[in-house]
C-alpha cells in the first residue's frame, strides 16, 4: 500500500464574526485556499483528482456542495469533482483522512482536503434551528429521544459535565484561556504563523471597499488578563465554563494537498509530513466532548507509539475542559500542547478547523525540529478524530 504525504498546508488567519473575512462568500474563500495550494506546489491544476471539503453549517451560501462550488470558483478545471462532508468540528480533519485513504489505496494520486466556514454569513446552528422555527422538524427523532431519555444534545452541557467529572475548577479554566492568548500572541509577534497563513484581502460585510490584507488572527487578545477572563459570566448559573474559556466564533478556510509516491513524482516536490496513523471513534453523545481521550489512546496503540513519543499535540480548544481533561487522562507533557495557542485565542471556524490545526501542527514541528505530531478534535454527536503525522 502507498503512503500518504502532505506536500502543502495552509490556512487563512481567523476572522472575527463580522470582521476581516465576513465579506467573503465561503465558496470564494475556499477557492483562495485551493488556488494557494496549487501555487505553492507548482501543481498542474488538472492533476488534482478530487477536492474534499469539510463544512458544518451546510445551508445558504454553504449549501449545494460547498466543495464543488469552491472548485468552480478556483483555478481548477471543471472536470475536478468536489465533495462536502460533515463530521461536525472534525469535518476537515476527516477530509484529510479520506484524502489520505484515497491516495494510499492508489485510486488517486493528488487530492486536496480542507474546509471552510463563514460563521458571519451562515450562523452556527442555522441548518437545524431555522427549519425548526418554521415548523419543518428537528434532527432528533422519537427513537433518539427515547434512547437518551429526552435529553437534547448540547455541547455546553457536555463541557460542564467534563469539568465536573475531572474536577476542573473555574480558576483552572480561566488560567488555561489566559495561556492560550499569551501563547498565540507570542507566536504572532515572533512570526511563527507566517508560513502557514495565506495572505488574503480584507473584505468586511459592512464595507463597500476594503483595503489591505488580512495577515493576523483577529481573536488574539494581546492584553488578556486573568482578571478580565475571570469576570466573564459563566454559560450556566452554577457552571464553570464561560465564553472566555470557550472557542471563538470564526470565519476561515484551510487546506492541505495530499499525495502518494506517484503524486510526489508528478509534482516533483518534497513532502512536509507523512500521515502515520488515522483513527476515528465515537462515544457518549450526551457528554459529547470526551471522546478525544479514548481516541488518542486507541490511535497510539495502533501506531505502536507512547504519548512520550509525540513531540507536539494539537487538541482543539472547543472548551477549556476538553484539553485539560485530555492532559489528565493521557499524562501528556503540557509544554507540548497547543504551543502556539488554540481556538480560545485563534478561533474555531468549525468545518475548517481540522486542516487549520494540521497546518499549524506541521509548521510547528518544522520550527521546533520535532518528528511526530498528534492532532485530535472533539465533535458534535460524541465523536473524535485523531491524526498522527511524521515530519519529513
Amino acid at each position: 500500500m502507498s503512503e500518504a504525504y502532505i506536500v502543502a498546508a495552509l490556512r487563512t488567519a481567523g476572522g472575527r464574526r463580522g470582521g476581516a473575512l465576513s465579506g467573503w462568500h465561503p465558496a470564494d474563500l475556499g477557492a483562495r485556499v485551493i488556488n494557494a495550494l496549487v501555487q505553492r506546489t507548482d501543481c498542474d491544476p488538472a492533476l488534482v483528482e478530487d477536492v474534499i471539503f469539510g463544512c458544518v453549517s451546510q445551508a445558504g451560501e454553504q449549501s449545494n456542495n460547498i466543495a464543488r462550488n469552491a472548485v468552480l470558483a478556483s483555478v481548477l478545471p471543471e472536470s475536478t469533482p468536489g465533495v462536502s462532508i460533515d463530521r461536525q468540528c472534525g469535518s476537515s480533519q476527516q477530509a484529510l483522512h479520506f484524502a489520505a485513504q484515497a491516495v494510499m489505496s492508489g485510486t488517486m494520486d493528488v487530492v486536496i482536503a480542507g474546509g471552510v466556514e463563514s460563521m458571519s454569513r451562515v450562523p452556527m446552528f442555522m441548518p437545524s434551528s431555522l427549519p425548526r422555527q418554521q415548523g419543518l422538524g428537528f434532527y432528533m427523532s422519537e427513537a433518539m429521544l427515547a434512547r437518551y431519555g429526552g435529553v437534547e444534545f448540547t455541547q455546553f452541557l457536555g463541557a460542564e459535565m467534563i469539568a465536573q467529572k475531572y474536577g476542573l475548577a473555574k480558576g483552572e479554566l480561566d488560567d488555561f484561556a489566559l495561556q492560550s492568548h499569551r501563547k498565540a500572541a507570542a507566536a504572532a509577534k515572533e512570526g511563527r504563523f507566517e508560513e502557514e497563513i495565506l495572505q488574503i484581502e480584507f473584505r468586511r460585510q459592512s464595507e463597500t471597499v476594503s483595503e489591505g490584507r488580512h495577515l493576523a488572527d483577529e481573536g488574539i487578545r494581546y492584553d488578556a488578563s486573568l482578571e478580565a477572563i475571570a469576570a466573564v459570566k459563566t454559560l450556566t448559573p452554577d457552571g464553570v465554563v464561560s465564553a472566555a474559556t470557550s472557542s471563538q466564533l470564526c470565519d476561515g478556510a484551510s487546506g492541505v494537498m495530499v499525495v502518494n509516491e506517484r503524486g510526489l513524482k508528478l509534482l516533483g516536490v518534497r513532502p512536509l509530513a507523512r500521515v502515520h496513523q488515522m483513527t476515528v471513534l465515537a462515544g457518549d453523545p450526551v457528554v459529547m466532548l470526551e471522546v478525544p481521550l479514548p481516541a488518542t489512546q486507541l490511535a497510539l496503540k495502533k501506531a505502536g507509539l507512547s504519548i512520550d513519543d509525540i513531540d507536539l499535540f494539537e487538541v482543539n480548544e472547543a472548551f477549556a475542559p476538553v484539553p485539560l481533561a485530555w492532559l489528565r487522562a493521557t499524562g501528556a507533557d503540557p509544554s507540548r500542547l497547543n504551543v502556539n495557542g488554540g481556538a480560545i485565542a485563534l478561533g474555531h471556524p468549525l468545518g475548517a478547523s481540522g486542516t487549520k490545526l494540521m497546518a499549524t501542527l506541521i509548521h510547528a514541528l518544522a520550527n521546533r525540529g520535532g518528528r511526530y505530531g498528534l492532532q485530535t478534535m472533539c465533535e458534535g454527536g460524541g465523536m473524535a478524530n485523531v491524526t498522527i503525522v511524521e515530519r519529513l
